[in-house]
């Protein structure tokens, strides 16, 4: 259920839930992270409770575009939308927590941000654990969170951790939470962008597969093709997709 939206929307739907103290879940899914949910209904649940799940690949704008017409011109890139959302939080002096990762990667994002945005205020930071929650870590992070008085929490976990997680801690939270995948890595200066001409030819994965492919083959080789299949299914009207119902209990365990 990715929906059709653009930066200036979603962007929008994250500042207004911080200006108004309440939760929000948002995550952006490319192909592997569509994938991950069509194969895993309780996971597919899950994003289905998202209260925004933007196309961050072309071949997801694509099919918006060919199955339901959304005419939507671009993508909505996760690391994009976070320097979008991150431009109006500097603005109008809105605190950001950073949650994942390890620590030598906000050490170095930290200071890109705020030469990127010199107004932005960090309220906080924690790295990954690297490890499942243990009984009550999830208030315990929570906690530390608002304490902090930020008004964003922004998770870079990496899919589909990071939206288990946004998922779980949700109802913890009065503010908005983004899943926003390799965006703290990019913006630190950690990965490379592809050139523009292959983001807009939604040959990103051929990129990033080129630069990691021990770990990235796997999600490439199988779950393009199988997204591919689905798609023409759909389209042919071979296979109905039948999303699940929105999930509302909380998992026992997840990834902190």
């Amino acid at each position: 259920m990715v929906d059709a939206t653009d930066y200036a929307s979603a962007t929008e739907e994250v500042v207004s839930a911080a200006r108004d103290r309440r939760p929000l879940a948002l995550t952006a899914l490319a192909v592997h992270g569509v994938m991950t949910g069509v194969l895993d209904p309780a996971h597919n649940a899950r994003l289905n409770s998202f209260d925004v799940v933007t196309p961050d690949g072309q071949p997801v704008r694509w099919a918006l575009n060919l199955l339901h017409r959304a005419e939507l011109s671009d993508r909505v890139y996760g690391p994009q939308l976070t320097l979008h959302v991150l431009h109006r939080f500097a603005d109008e002096g809105l605190p950001v927590y950073l949650y994942g990762s390890t620590e030598e990667t906000l050490a170095r994002l930290v200071p890109a941000l705020e030469r990127m945005f010199p107004g932005i205020k960090i309220a906080g930071m924690e790295p990954s654990k690297f490890r499942q929650v243990q009984p009550g870590e999830d208030v315990e992070i929570a906690d530390r969170i608002k304490a902090s008085g930020a008004r964003l929490v922004l998770v870079g976990l990496g899919c589909p951790r990071q939206e288990i997680f946004t998922y779980a801690m949700r109802p913890l939270l009065d503010m908005p939470m983004m899943a926003v995948g390799a965006a703290f890595d990019y913006h630190a200066g950690l990965l490379r962008n592809p050139p523009p001409w292959m983001q807009k030819a939604g040959l990103e994965w051929f990129w990033r597969l080129g630069l990691e492919p021990k770990r990235l083959w796997k999600r490439y080789v199988i779950l393009n093709p199988a997204y591919l299949g689905r798609l023409a299914a759909q389209k042919t009207g071979v296979w109905k997709a039948r999303p699940p119902a929105p999930a509302t209990d909380r998992p026992t365990t997840f990834a902190v």
